[in-house]
């Protein structure tokens, strides 16, 4: 029969492996929290893709 021995007095190698042995597994999803953008707020990156896109459109439009 194994001697239990309380954590806290265990060395620290030991209680890293236990705590790892307690973790569980992301399977393949990241933790990072994400924040889902505000459709409403103004994006200054996305007025400027818009006003590229018009401009190459107009272009595009011209050339025909």
């Amino acid at each position: 029969m194994r001697k239990i021995i309380d954590l806290k007095k265990q060395s620290k190698k030991a209680q890293k492996a236990f705590h790892a042995q307690q973790r569980g597994s992301w399977n393949g999803l990241n933790p990072i929290t994400r924040v889902v953008p505000n459709g409403k707020a103004y994006s200054r990156a996305k007025a400027k893709a818009e006003a590229r896109r018009r401009a190459h459109r107009t272009w595009y439009m011209a050339r025909k």
